[in-house]
This record gives structure tokens, sequence and C-alpha cells, in this order.
């Protein structure tokens, strides 16, 4: 009896270690699957602020098309910070003025090296394109840009005399309601490099990868090269929230590389007030939005 009892409980200690085994890999298998998808095609979104309101609200869900953009291989390791080498194949389309669109948030005005985060704005500006801003009206390339039907401003004006510190590029002289004119760099272009500029392509020239010094006489040099041009790597972007009062994009941090631009944005799944605390979940669901579920996003 104690032999049979011994097979039976190794047995069965056998089949609930094939169990585990197996349900490990179904649980590896789908992760595995889901990374995929989120690499490749389609990634979801969910936006913490509200720069982007009316067109999206916080607390909406949204799905976002990666595989017009050229998908990627992921850029960190799940569920962290921590970035990892990765590739990209080719894009089908390329970003466009006017498309809302996730990116990797290319850091502060003068930051070169980021925490990895990704940012939800509109294509304002391609590689390229003057911007400017005058008394909040925007134009591109001498052209007033159409405001999406969702955008967002206040009546309060900054006037042109009132500089913002904060603004980009470093002393510009600028600020969010009367902004330029700017133009967006693109792969090939010439930057003339002096003393009285020095500062606005500083990090600029950092980004791209290279170790650029201001010497006392006022020359410049670059990788150890004395310099009086700059030529510009990649294509640039310049990216705006649709709540242009409350909004930090880039006129306050600057240009977004091509490299850096992740998905075009696609619908609403879901959406409600993700200001209520779970502990009020009563009160959570009841802030469903269902007009927003299936919306698409333009």
């Amino acid at each position: 009896m104690k032999k049979n009892s011994s097979r039976i409980e190794s047995k069965a200690k056998k089949t609930n270690e094939n169990s585990f085994i197996s349900t490990f890999k179904s649980i590896l298998y789908s992760l595995i699957v889901v990374l995929f998808l989120q690499s490749f095609f389609i990634q979801g979104y969910s936006t913490p602020t509200s720069s982007m309101e009316n067109t999206i609200l916080i607390g909406d869900k949204m799905f976002f098309n990666q595989f017009i953009y050229g998908p990627s291989s992921p850029r960190t390791i799940p569920f962290t910070d921590v970035r990892l080498p990765y590739f990209r194949l080719p894009a089908i389309s390329e970003p466009k003025r006017g498309d809302v669109v996730n990116f990797e948030f290319p850091g502060n005005r003068e930051e070169v090296h980021p925490v990895f985060v990704q940012y939800l704005k509109r294509v304002i500006g391609q590689p390229g394109d003057t911007i400017r801003i005058i008394n909040k009206a925007l134009s591109v390339n001498g052209i007033l840009f159409q405001n999406p039907p969702g955008s967002k401003f206040t009546s309060h004006l900054m006037p042109a005399e009132t500089p913002n510190a904060s603004i980009f590029p470093k002393g510009s002289g600028w600020n969010e309601d009367n902004y330029g004119p700017l133009v967006v760099p693109r792969k090939g272009d010439v930057i003339t490099l002096n003393k009285g500029d020095y500062e606005k392509w500083d990090t600029f020239i950092k980004r791209e990868g290279h170790n650029p010094q201001l010497l006392k006489d006022g020359s410049i040099k670059i990788d150890g090269v004395t310099q009086t041009q700059y030529i510009v790597e990649h294509n640039y972007y310049f990216m705006m929230g649709d709540n242009r009062d409350n909004s930090l994009d880039s006129r306050f941090w600057g240009f977004v590389p091509r490299e850096n631009i992740i998905g075009k944005a696609l619908i609403t799944y879901w959406s409600w007030d993700s200001n209520i605390p779970w502990s009020q979940f009563p009160d959570l669901v009841a802030s469903v939005r269902i007009d927003r579920i299936g919306k698409l996003l333009r």
C-alpha cells in the first residue's frame, strides 16, 4: 500500500509540475505576443495631462498605429524605463502636419539624455517648415494653421515684449503666444555657428551625438575640430498640444527627431475620469464617457 501511495503522490506531483510549466508557458507566450503586437503594430496609450484638450481628455485610453511610421522592436525592457538597443522596419508613411502622434520625449530644453517617457502631441511643423506665432495665431510657412475643432484657448495673451525665459531656444526673447520665426531643422541643413548663437545649438548638437565646445576666444570646436558650420544629421518635427495655454511642448523643449516618433493616434477605446480614485469605484464607473468610446482621433 505504501508503495502504491508513493507512486500516486509522485504521479500527482509530476502532474502538478507539468500543469505549472504549461501555465507558465502559456503566460509567457501570451506576453510575447502582446509585446510583439505593441512594438510592431498597435500600442495602447492613456493621457495623464490636459495638454490635448478638448481633442483628448484626461482618462481617454487610445490605440496608436505604430506600423505606419515604421514598427520597431521594444525600446525599453518591458514595464521599465531601462533602454534597449532596437531595430526599426521601413515606414509606410511619414508623419504629416496635423497628425496626432506619440513619441519618445527628447528631453527638456538643456537635457541631453532624458529618462524614457512617451508624450502625445500634434505635429505642427515638418522638416524645413517655418513656425511663427503672433498673438496666439499660429502660422506655418506664412500660412495660418487651421486650429483643430477640439483646440482650446484662454483669452489671456502674453505681450510680445514680455519674454519667457523658459522658452526654446534659450535666449530667444520669445514667449508662448508670440514665438518665432523658427525653422524646423531637416537633414542636410547647414547651421552657421558663432559665439552669439552657440547656446541655441549646444544641446541640439549634443543630442546628435557630438561634443561642441565654446572656447574663450569665441571659436567653436566640435569633437575637437574648429568649426564655423554644422550640418544637421537628422530630420526633425515641431509638436504642440491642442490646449496651447496648458501644454509643455516644442515651444519649451525644442525639436523631436524623426526616430523618436512612434505612432499615429487611431481611436479612443475607453474613457472615464481617471482623477477619481479607485477607492471611489462607483463614482469612477459613473464617470465613463460613453460618447467618447470608439471616437476616431484626428
